[in-house]
C-alpha cells in the first residue's frame, strides 16, 4: 500500500474499519474489460463510506463505485480506488400503507425482490437480469419492456448521496430537485449513492405466451396493438430468417405453472450453441444456418404455435443472457421502428438500395437475435437530465447483441456497429449509457441531450475536483468549458488487448498531489465549510428566473 495512504490511515479513526484489498482484479461481467484498482474497498456502514471519501480526498485519489460490472464498457475501469457496496445492502425502513421501502444502495435487485416478496410486494418492472445493485441499475437508466412503464428510476422517490466533501445530501422531487434529476441517471459522476427510497407495488404473477411469427406480420401490426395488447412485450428478431419470436405477458391471479424447458435450454443445448458460435467466429458464413437451426430446435417450424407459462413476475420478466456478449442498444421513437427495422433488415440481407446505409454489408454476418423492447417515460416528472428515452411519447429499444464465444470478439463488430449506429442517429436515437457504442462523440451527446448543461452544472457543484470523474466521462460528457483536467480526474494511459481475455485498462490521475505546504487539517476544514454550504443545494431554475 502506498506510503501516503498508510500515513493517512494512521491519522484516521481506527474504530471505523477500512476494508481494502490491494490484489483485486476487476472484470466486467462479459469479460470485455479488466483493470487492477490500487484499492478495492467494501464498506459495511455509512461511517466507512465517509472514511473512504475523506481518505481519497486527502490522498488525492479518484473513486469508482461498482456493483456486478454488467456494463460491457470501460465506464467502471480504474487504476485508482474502486468501491463495491455489496456489503452495504440492508433494508432500512418499510411503510406498509404506502408500499414504500428505504434501502442501502448496494443491495442487489435479486435480494431486493426476495425482500419485497416477503412483504407481498414487487418491483413494477425489471430489465433482463436482476444481478445489478439498485444504485447501478438507477445510474445507467435500466429499463424493461412495457409501454406502461418507464425506466427503473421512475419508481424512485428519494435518494441520499455522499459527496466528495464527505457529507450526505438528500434529494427528491421536492428537495434538491436539480441533484435528484442528475442522480436518477448519475453515471457514477456525482458521488456515492448511499440510500434509495423506492415505490413498490403489490406482488403479482405474469402469464406469458411466446410464438414464432414472420417479421412482416410484426411490422404490419406495429401501429395497431403490437405494443399495447399486453402489459409486457418483447420481440426477438432473427435477421436472416426474417422471423421473430413474440413474447407477451400480463399480470394475473392464476397460480404458477412451470414453464416446460426445451431441449435447447438444457446443458446440451447451451454448449452446442456455444460451440456453433465459436465455429462461426472462423467461418462467419455459417451464421444464417446456425440461426435457422437454433430457432427450429427451440421453437419449431410452425408459425403461430408457441409456449406459455405462469410465473412470479420477478422471475418471469428476466431472461438468460447465455454467453459473454457485446451489446449496442439505442432508444428511438417507437413510431420510427418499422423504418429502422426494415432498413437494417435490408442492409443485413444485401439490399443496399432499400437500406440506404452508406456502408458495405458484403461478406458481413452477424449474430441473432436482435432484441426489440419498449418503454414510456414521457409522463415521468421530474425527468432525469440524462434519460435516454423519448420525452414526448413511447420509446423503442433496438439491441444489436453480438456474442463472444469463449470470449472471442466477433469479426463483424466494427463494421456492423458503425452501420447500426449511423442508422440509429438518423432515426433520432440515443445510445444506452451502459452498453457498447463505437462512433458516438461528445458533440453527438451534446446534440442528443438538451439537459446536459444542467447535469454538468450540478455535477460540477457537488464534485468540483472530479473525484468521481474518469476517462469515460471526459470522452462523452464534459463540456469544452471543462477542457482543463480536474484535480482528481483519472485519464486513460493505455490498453492491452488480448482476444479471448478482454482488454486490460490502465489509467492515472492527472491532478497534482496535495502540496506539503498545505496542512491536511486545513484542507479538510476547507472542505467541511463547503459541505455545510452544500447540504441544501441552490435552486438553479429559481436563480435564473430571478436574474432574468
Amino acid at each position: 500500500m502506498d506510503s501516503t495512504i498508510k500515513k493517512e490511515l494512521q491519522q484516521a479513526d481506527p474504530a471505523v474499519s477500512f476494508r481494502a484489498s490491494t490484489t483485486h482484479q476487476h472484470s466486467t461481467w462479459a469479460g470485455t474489460f479488466r483493470c487492477r484498482p490500487e484499492l478495492y474497498i467494501q464498506p459495511e456502514t455509512t461511517e466507512e463510506i465517509q472514511k473512504i471519501i475523506t481518505l481519497a480526498r486527502r490522498c488525492r485519489r479518484r473513486i469508482v463505485t461498482v456493483g456486478c460490472g454488467h456494463s460491457p464498457s470501460y465506464i467502471t475501469c480504474t487504476s485508482s480506488w474502486m468501491v463495491n457496496l455489496d456489503k452495504y445492502n440492508q433494508i432500512l425502513s418499510v411503510d406498509k400503507n404506502k408500499k414504500i421501502i428505504v434501502m442501502q444502495a448496494g443491495i442487489r435487485l435479486v435480494d431486493l425482490c426476495s425482500k419485497l416478496r416477503g412483504l407481498g410486494w414487487s418491483m413494477p418492472n425489471l430489465g433482463s437480469i436482476n444481478e445489478q445493485s439498485i444504485a447501478g441499475a438507477i445510474s445507467t437508466a435500466t429499463h424493461g419492456s412495457s409501454t406502461r412503464h418507464g425506466i427503473l428510476s421512475q419508481s424512485v422517490r428519494g435518494l441520499k448521496i455522499m459527496l466528495s466533501n464527505g457529507r450526505t445530501v438528500s434529494c427528491s422531487a421536492e428537495q434538491n430537485q436539480d441533484l435528484f434529476r442528475a442522480a436518477l441517471v448519475s453515471l457514477g459522476a456525482l458521488g456515492i449513492i448511499t440510500e434509495v427510497t423506492f415505490q413498490a407495488v403489490s406482488a403479482f404473477n405474469i402469464e406469458w405466451h411466446q410464438s414464432l411469427a414472420p417479421l412482416q406480420d410484426i411490422l404490419d401490426d406495429w401501429p395497431n396493438e403490437l405494443w399495447s395488447h399486453s402489459e409486457y412485450t418483447r420481440v426477438w428478431w432473427m435477421p436472416y430468417m426474417k422471423k421473430v419470436v413474440l413474447w407477451r405477458a400480463n399480470t394475473t391471479d392464476k397460480p404458477i405453472q412451470q414453464r416446460k424447458v426445451s431441449r435447447w435450454r438444457d446443458a446440451l443445448g447451451f454448449h452446442t450453441y456455444h460451440i456453433l458460435l465459436w465455429a462461426a467466429h472462423y467461418f462467419p458464413v455459417l451464421l444464417p444456418a446456425i440461426e435457422r437451426y437454433v430457432i427450429y430446435v427451440q421453437y419449431g417450424k410452425t408459425e403461430g404455435e408457441g409456449s406459455f407459462g405462469v410465473e412470479d413476475g420477478q422471475k418471469g420478466l428476466l431472461m438468460n443472457c447465455l454467453y459473454s456478449q457485446l451489446v449496442n442498444e439505442w432508444a428511438i421513437p417507437l413510431s420510427k421502428g418499422p423504418e429502422a427495422i426494415s432498413r437494417l433488415s435490408a442492409w443485413l440481407n444485401g439490399d443496399q438500395q432499400t437500406a440506404r446505409i452508406p456502408f458495405d454489408s458484403k461478406g458481413l454476418y452477424v449474430h441473432g437475435p436482435i432484441e426489440v423492447r419498449v418503454c414510456d417515460s414521457s409522463t415521468t416528472t421530474p425527468r432525469p437530465y440524462l434519460d435516454n428515452t423519448v420525452p414526448d411519447g413511447p420509446t423503442l429499444y433496438l439491441n444489436a447483441t453480438l456474442y463472444r464465444p469463449y470470449n472471442l470478439d466477433p469479426p463483424c463488430t466494427d463494421r456492423y456497429y458503425e452501420a447500426f449506429e449511423w442508422l440509429m442517429k438518423q432515426m433520432g436515437g440515443r445510445p444506452h449509457w451502459a452498453k457498447n457504442f463505437h462512433t458516438v462523440t461528445k458533440e453527438d451527446v451534446r446534440r442528443m441531450y438538451p439537459d446536459l448543461p444542467a447535469y454538468l452544472r450540478t455535477r460540477s457543484e457537488v464534485d468540483p475536483e472530479g473525484m468521481f470523474i474518469g476517462d469515460w466521462h471526459r470522452t462523452y460528457l464534459l463540456s469544452d468549458e471543462e477542457s482543463r483536467s480536474l484535480p482528481l480526474e483519472e485519464k486513460e494511459t493505455r490498453r492491452e488487448y488480448n482476444n479471448g481475455n478482454g482488454t486490460q485498462w490502465f489509467g492515472e490521475l492527472t491532478g497534482k498531489p496535495l502540496s506539503p505546504q498545505i496542512s491536511e487539517d486545513s484542507f479538510d476544514l476547507m472542505h467541511g465549510v463547503e459541505a455545510e454550504k452544500s447540504v441544501v443545494l441552490p435552486d438553479w431554475a429559481a436563480e435564473e428566473e430571478h436574474q432574468s
